[in-house]
């Protein structure tokens, strides 16, 4: 077998003079060939992370070089790390140095995972000439929504979660150069430790130990509008001039579905066939469809005899940069994961072509509160109806349970993905709609979408709402969700505060779903006020959340209505034509 060579802590020097490192993997005596490349903050020598796509051995050993990057201000690299904003010069910088190396042949391509997602989409924007291909996996198209903020919600438990791991290695550096003593170290870790309690600690923005670290934490905070500070760094504002081939891959479960779906969906339709699309029934941190609570079958990996990632990704860029006619162009360009089915599906396009946006309405005589209230859904738009009232209390919020977030915990997949809603089914500010049981199975693919019409007595509040599968022994599992913080009704441009005790129409972005809700099931809808630590709970009051205190929590009483001028409601994609599984 030929032999690997492994170059270690080579600079690469960018327009400013920062070196920074990486390695390089290739076969001994190989010539001029593509390249793989591959920029991380989570530290190179750091195998798991390094290898969770593609073994960058089994690349080198297909054809490649393989190049792997500490970004900058990271671990071997000079510099000072600082979110997003160095990306893009440093990614573009870095493809065309490596495009310049006498190993190289010009073609190359990027990819993995989450942050490292985020390094392709900002180099890909700035067009460096020699970047040829990109495989973004579990990653966003913005990072205000969709990344820190959710549907105008702070995504509390992600983000304070991700920046205090950042902020260890960046106070680690500083211990080691002699610029802080230990004891920094030490209060940091401290912090991570009660990260349960730091959760409920108020004002959001007193969090002195992340300052120096991590300050870009606190400017998240100070800008809750999608403004200038956002759009700036948006992969999505760079989308139309955007023409190399794009493989989007994602996860049901994944926090950043969204971004992997718009970011199909939101390229320029002059590349339609270059650009592919795969979403597997995975989370955040977790490589398979085996979850605490439920078991997606044999083939629901990332490594199984129908899809297995690191062969997905070598034969992207076998056809798009080594030019090999593997049969890639001939192939419906969407793979997707069912769920229900637990099976494979290969369509043109996403949305499904010939998809029904089914309406299913809320109904209830106003007792719709926990799920054995008499809430339920149908086809049936309402006439005369009591609303449906609860109250939301900041200080006891709704419990995330499941869902598509990324939590701590001693496996990150047991606070993720479709956990058993019944627990949070109980409570009093948790109202619940559901189906009869089915008498056919009912096939749901594509985005959700919910309609509410609703009040609050409060100036501002949230609402949040969920699609659950229920089986017939009466679990609730879990399928997507979403939140709309209602000063942001309008736009997430700007903040339009509500007055109290009028109806409002809220339109929730739910994500998407695959999912076959077999015979004897029942779908539900669950709409309430919270979902915390997922996202920061709403104080209610108005004003900036970021810096009030548990003082400005204002009790919310937020009522939703069905009627016939009023017909809140679920939209479902349901799919009646025959798919080929």
């Amino acid at each position: 077998m030929p032999r690997i060579s492994i170059g270690k802590n080579i600079d690469v020097s960018m327009r400013d003079g920062t070196r920074l490192k990486c390695d390089i993997y290739r076969l001994d005596g190989a010539g001029s060939q593509p390249v793989l490349l591959q920029r991380l903050p989570y530290g190179k020598d750091n195998w798991k992370t390094a290898n969770l796509l593609l073994d960058p051995i089994r690349a080198a050993q297909a054809g490649y070089t393989v190049v792997i990057q500490d970004t900058r201000g990271k671990f071997n690299s000079e510099g000072n790390f600082y979110c997003f904003t160095a990306e893009k010069q440093d990614g573009y910088d870095t493809v065309e140095w490596c495009a310049r190396q006498s190993w190289s042949n010009g073609m190359i391509g990027m990819y993995g995972a989450s942050y490292i997602g985020a390094t392709q989409w900002l180099a890909a924007g700035t067009r460096p000439p020699h970047l040829k291909a990109i495989a973004p996996t579990f990653t966003a198209s913005d990072y205000h929504d969709g990344w820190v903020y959710q549907g105008g919600a702070f995504q509390l438990g992600f983000c304070l979660y991700w920046v205090l791991s950042l902020a260890f290695e960046t106070l680690m550096r500083s211990v080691n150069l002699g610029l802080i003593c230990e004891g920094e170290l030490t209060k940091l870790l401290e912090t991570a430790e009660r990260i349960e309690e730091l959760y409920a600690h108020r004002p959001l923005a007193d969090i002195p130990i992340l300052g120096s670290p991590s300050p870009y934490y606190a400017e998240w905070l100070e800008h809750p509008h999608y403004d200038e500070y956002w759009r700036q760094i948006a992969p999505k504002e760079s989308f139309k001039g955007i023409d190399i081939p794009v493989f989007n891959i994602g996860g049901w479960y994944d926090l950043f579905l969204g971004g992997t779906l718009s970011s199909y969906t939101g390229l320029p339709s002059e590349i339609r066939m270059k650009k592919r699309l795969l979403i597997g029934p995975w989370a955040h941190g977790t490589m398979g469809g085996t979850y605490h609570e439920r078991d997606f079958g044999p083939l629901s990996s990332m490594e199984n005899i129908k899809v297995d990632i690191g062969s997905e990704l070598l034969r992207f860029f076998n056809h798009w940069l080594k030019n090999e006619k593997n049969g890639l162009e001939k192939e419906p360009p969407v793979k997707l994961f069912v769920m229900g089915r637990n099976q494979w599906l290969l369509a043109t396009d996403w949305p499904l072509p010939g998809t029904n946006h089914v309406k299913y309405f809320l109904h209830s005589q106003g007792q719709a509160n926990t799920l054995e209230g008499d809430g339920f859904i149908d086809n049936i738009c309402p006439a005369t109806e009591l609303q449906d009232t609860y109250l939301y209390d900041p200080v006891n919020p709704v419990p995330t349970v499941g869902g598509q977030t990324f939590l701590p915990g001693v496996l990150i997949d047991s606070n993720a993905g479709p956990r058993d809603q019944k627990a949070i089914e109980t409570r009093r500010d948790v109202l619940c709609y559901t189906s009869e049981p089915l008498r056919q199975q009912l096939t749901v693919i594509g985005p959700v979408c919910g309609i509410l019409f609703a009040s609050s007595s409060a100036r501002d509040t949230d609402f949040t709402m969920k699609l659950v599968d229920v089986f017939p022994d009466g679990r609730a599992f879990i399928l997507t969700e979403g939140i709309l913080r209602a000063r942001y009704r309008c736009s997430q441009e700007q903040d339009e505060y509500l007055i109290p005790e009028t109806i409002y129409k809220f339109e929730v972005d739910m994500l998407a779903t695959a999912n076959v809700f077999m015979e004897g099931h029942r779908i539900r809808v669950e709409v309430s006020s919270s979902n915390f630590p997922r996202f920061d709970a709403n104080t209610n009051a108005g004003g900036k959340v970021a810096e009030q205190t548990t003082a400005d929590y204002v009790v919310a009483r937020n009522q939703v209505y069905h009627s016939e001028q009023y017909s809140s409601c679920v939209i479902i994609p349901v799919i009646k034509d025959k798919w080929e599984f």
